[in-house]
């Protein structure tokens, strides 16, 4: 005989309601099933073969008949329901189908009624009890699947006669409620560990428990958040404050009270319950409120970008940075209060934005609040400013109990409350809707099951359906999840529940709602099963690719989306459906490639890592390549490693050719990075290998790829017109294949170092894309190029404001590489050694306190150079020794920079002989490369080492070959310089 659902009587027939409850008895199939916690129940007689032996059939007949009904009666007097009889045992379930926060103690109290029962009965037996999640049907088919029901049956088996046996997650629902004996762990069938028990001794009236959480009565907290504020207007600065405390604790409305104090502007942002890849949502929701731009053009670009306006790739400190500046102009035309709710939620450079407001803001009154659960502080210990909200006062929990509940209704209330405010707005909410009372919920997430098990099955339907979409709703899509279904009746039900509240929409003519508390959503979607979650998952994506293309962060939110269901189709074991895996495939490549060009390499690599795995056997070369590059650039050089061999291996086993070639080429270009002594060689018998291949194939990734590698090869080479055609190349060929990468940075550092004459390399730069010249390599390269031209006032101004903006952006790595390159050789030209050397030194500390053996083979030796004219000889043997230390032998630069530091070394100590040698072996690498400025510095050195050796005509000549390089590269300072030093040491050769 079939049952109600919802109050779980048997049916006398067939009603489109049930005669009892007045619930509609009609489900949607894909919801038939739920998830539950429940707790089970198994009890077993023994002896019952000696039973049958003792006595007549009938006797035996009539005392198993009373056994069933003295069980069954006690079950159903705790709220429990008799799933079957089998055999001589009895299987319960406690939570099905209503559910109700105390189920375990219910349970555990009907144990201790039946084993008290079995001496009345003239009967031995037995008892297990376990707790977990199942999934059980909503109408006539209850019975309740999971391994929490395979535990209590072996619990119950190897009980001896008259225990009562709990398992552990039982045990900690009803912990203060019982008296245990704990015994070894049982070896249990079909359990790979063995699994803790405990005998049950006793039960006793569960204590009032306390719970981590709070909101009412908040004068203290109330006041301090004030105190901040005052500070913040009274300085003008910017200031962070983070309530940190669990669900329902009364975050938000500490907030509120605390804001509807202040004359102030206030925007707020959210983080999506589901983070990776959705990074900047939060940031895109207080620009979309502030619909301001910040005043300087490169912020201005960068904001623009993330808004979806425009094209480009922008790097996580730079999107920080631009953020930054447009709350700076914000708040200083008006106070300003930016409120980030559920930040526990956010990636890791969000909460880096986060963390350095305070630090780096200046000019307006900016106060940032934001809400955490307890979670933030286990990955951030070290989070600032935190305000923790502990569980409230019990008069300040009376005050929010309506005057017109019963004194045992308000006691019980606060009892089970807690100090939780949200505990007591759910149980009162519960209260005003059921007849049968309030019990004392165990947990707040039994609470919540409880207070959801009380709608009817269409109201809970769509509970669950919004559900799926996050704690953020719309209307459309729980109409498309319910198969086109009329569902606002049902919203606004559950708006009058206060289950849900109308919130501002995403979805431009939809209408927008928000579960009251995030708890309620997941509390919602556990309860669907995990087959029902892969098809509301898929259908919502469906419907939100078309509804939502407005949205900035769509293809992140369709990855997640599309994923979820593919992950819950694995675990359901249904058959694969291959539309669905190419397009969560297709939608997590796509985050991951956008996750890399805009710097975001860890969420680049767990996106693309999961592409690759939805991908299978076909080889995905471009998300196999980013991904190797994302680890690489994540400072994970290894992993990166690792994983562009392990596609070398594939490709060959594949016996792909092509494939083979850019696999090797992406290793290629890996490796010169990671291991580059003796790389280019073999890079370039690579290079030979290949690109021909590549050619008549008309393989342009593939080309790209040689592009790139011959990079690599021209850097070690110090071929740096060939880097800046290579990456030319790189630029021209990228839009081509699909990817939107950068490299104007190597194209002006090859142009920069290479023979391009200033001039030239000034009106290059002049011609690039607003967006290109924010990058710090271009900026460098700018600022240098305006140096050797003579702008120098004009180049320090360039380097000192990037500078300024790296360091407020907190970014340390690029400080010091602009320190080490360009901050040293500016100072240099402009006759500041011990500004050079001071930049020098600290990008320098910086590359050795990380391991870059690649940038410490040049960039030391050069900061030698300067200590050594400015006669700290010791410092510059070091700096120099440690270049030839980790230069590889065939990296060009290294091997003469080194030379030409330890040849000033040696002539300034008077080793005259060796300081020669050095010097003209550093000549002879040096003009095996393009370097023309280099060039010049090496014929400048050169000409010290003879100029201190007794040979000053020769070195005169050597100062002219010098002057004629820089002059030809347009480096006019260095080239003005040098005409003094020759002047002088001429008149030294020819004194009359």
């Amino acid at each position: 005989m079939a049952s109600c659902p919802s109050c779980g009587k048997e049916l006398p027939g067939e009603f489109p309601f049930c005669p009892f409850c007045a619930a509609p008895l009609e489900t949607r199939d894909g919801l038939a099933e739920q998830r539950k916690t429940v707790t089970v129940l198994f009890c077993d007689l023994t002896g019952s073969t000696a039973l049958g032996e003792s006595l007549d059939p009938e006797p035996l007949r009539a005392l198993l008949g009373r056994y069933f009904e003295r069980m069954k009666g006690i079950v159903e007097l705790h709220g429990g329901a008799v799933e079957k009889f089998i055999g001589d045992a009895v299987m319960a379930v406690f939570g099905i189908p209503q559910a109700h926060e105390d189920d375990a103690l219910r349970a555990v109290r009907a144990a201790t009624e039946m084993r008290d029962a079995f001496p009345q009965l003239g009967i031995e037996g037995r008892i297990g009890i376990n707790t977990g999640e199942v999934v059980t049907g909503t109408g006539s088919q209850r019975l309740a699947t999971g391994d929490a029901v395979n535990v209590a049956a072996r619990l119950e088996q190897v009980a001896v006669p008259g225990d009562v046996l709990l398992g552990e997650p039982t045990l900690a629902l009803v912990r203060e409620a019982v008296e245990v004996e704990a015994l070894e762990p049982l070896v249990l069938k079909g359990k790979s560990a063995p699994v803790p028990a405990f005998r049950l001794l006793a039960v006793r009236e569960t204590p009032e428990r306390g719970h981590d959480t709070p909101f009412v009565g908040r004068e203290r907290e109330h006041e301090a958040l004030l105190g901040i504020w005052r500070r913040t207007l009274e300085e003008r600065r910017c200031e962070l404050a983070t309530l940190v405390g669990d669900a329902g604790v009364g975050k938000s409305r500490l907030v509120a009270e605390v804001l509807a104090r202040l004359d102030v502007r206030v925007v707020r942002g959210r983080c999506l319950p589901y983070g990776e890849g959705v990074g900047y949502w939060p940031v895109v929701e207080v620009l979309k409120q502030l619909d301001l731009l910040p005043e300087e053009e490169g912020a201005a670009v960068a904001i623009r970008a993330l808004l979806g306006e425009s094209d480009g790739p922008t790097a996580a400190d730079e999107l920080a940075w631009a953020f930054r500046k447009t709350l700076e102009r914000a708040s200083a035309e008006r106070p300003l209060v930016v409120v980030f709710d559920d930040i526990q939620w956010g990636e890791e450079p969000f909460l880096d934005l986060i963390e350095q407001l305070p630090l780096l803001s200046s000019g307006g009154s900016l106060l940032v609040l934001a809400m955490a659960r307890p979670e933030l502080l286990d990955r951030r210990p070290a989070w600032p400013a935190t305000l923790r909200l502990e569980p409230l006062a019990q008069d300040a929990v009376e005050a929010l109990l309506p005057e017109l509940l019963d004194a045992d209704l308000r006691k019980r209330i606060l009892r089970a409350a807690g100090g939780n405010p949200l505990f007591v707005h759910e149980m009162v909410a519960m209260a005003a809707e059921s007849q049968s009372g309030v019990f004392v919920p165990p947990t707040l997430q039994a609470l919540l099951t409880a207070r959801l098990d009380q709608l009817q099955p269409p109201d809970r339907a769509v509970l669950e359906y919004g559900a799926v979409e996050g704690e953020v709703f719309h209307h459309g899509a729980v109409r498309a999840l319910a198969g086109g279904e009329q569902v606002t009746a049902r919203l606004a039900a559950l708006v009058r529940k206060q289950l849900i509240r109308p919130e501002r929409t995403q979805i431009p003519g939809d209408d927008g709602f928000r579960f009251r508390h995030l708890l309620i959503r997941d509390a919602a979607y556990d309860a669907i099963p995990k087959a029902t979650r892969a098809e509301l998952h898929a259908t919502f994506a469906g419907w939100l690719r078309e509804h939502g293309k407005s949205i900035v962060e769509l293809d992140e939110i369709l990855a997640y989306h599309y994923d979820q269901a593919c992950r819950y189709r694995e675990q359901a074991e249904l058959a694969p459906d291959p539309e669905l895996i190419e397009a969560a495939r297709s939608r997590l490549r796509t985050t991951g490639l956008k996750a890399h060009f805009s710097g975001d390499y860890a969420t680049a690599t767990r996106s693309l890592d999961r592409a690759l795995d939805l991908a299978g056997e076909p080889i995905d070369l471009v998300a196999s390549v980013y991904i190797s590059d994302a680890l690489f650039r994540a400072g994970r050089g290894g992993e990166a490693l690792e994983r562009s061999r392990d596609l070398v291996a594939r490709a060959e086993a594949a016996r792909d050719r092509r494939t083979t070639l850019c696999a090797r080429l992406q290793e290629a270009w890996i490796v010169g990075w990671r291991e580059p002594e003796r790389a280019t060689e073999r890079c370039e018998r690579l290079l030979a290998e290949a690109e021909p291949e590549l050619a008549e194939a008309g393989d342009e990734y593939g080309l790209f790829l040689a592009a790139r590698a011959r990079g690599v090869v021209a850097t070690f080479r110090g071929r740096q017109d060939e880097v800046a055609r290579a990456f030319d190349d790189v630029a021209e060929r990228g839009p081509r294949v699909g990817v939107n990468l950068d490299v104007s940075g190597w194209q002006a550092v090859g142009r920069y170092l290479g023979t391009t004459p200033v001039g030239e390399l000034l009106g290059w730069i002049e011609s690039l894309h607003p967006a290109q010249l924010r990058g710090a390599y271009v900026r460098s390269m700018h600022a240098g190029a305006l140096a050797m031209s003579g702008g120098l006032d004009e180049a320090r101004m360039l380097l000192a404001g990037l500078l300024e903006e790296l360091l407020e952006r907190g970014n340390q790595g690029e400080v010091a590489r602009v320190q080490r390159n360009l901050a040293l050789r500016l100072e240099e030209l402009a006759g500041d050694p011990v500004a050079a050397a001071a930049a020098g030194k600290a990008g320098c500390t910086f590359a050795e306190e990380r391991g870059d053996r690649f940038v410490l083979s040049y960039a030391a030796p050069r900061l030698a150079r300067t200590l050594c004219r400015l006669g700290r000889l010791e410092e510059a043997e070091y700096w120099a020794k440690k270049g030839h230390e980790v230069g590889a032998e065939d990296y060009a630069e290294a091997q003469f920079l080194w030379r030409q530091a330890m040849a000033l070394i040696a002539a300034r100590r008077g080793q005259t002989d060796k300081a020669i040698e050095l010097a003209r072996d550093a000549l002879v690498i040096a003009l095996d490369t393009d370097m023309l400025n280099d060039h010049g510095d090496v014929y400048f050195d050169l000409g010290e080492v003879l100029a201190r050796a007794g040979n000053p005509a020769e070195a005169a000549n050597t100062y002219e070959r010098a002057i004629a390089c820089y002059e030809r590269k347009g480096n006019v300072v260095s080239a003005s310089r040098t005409k003094e030093v020759r002047s002088s040491v001429a008149a030294a050769a020819h004194p009359g």
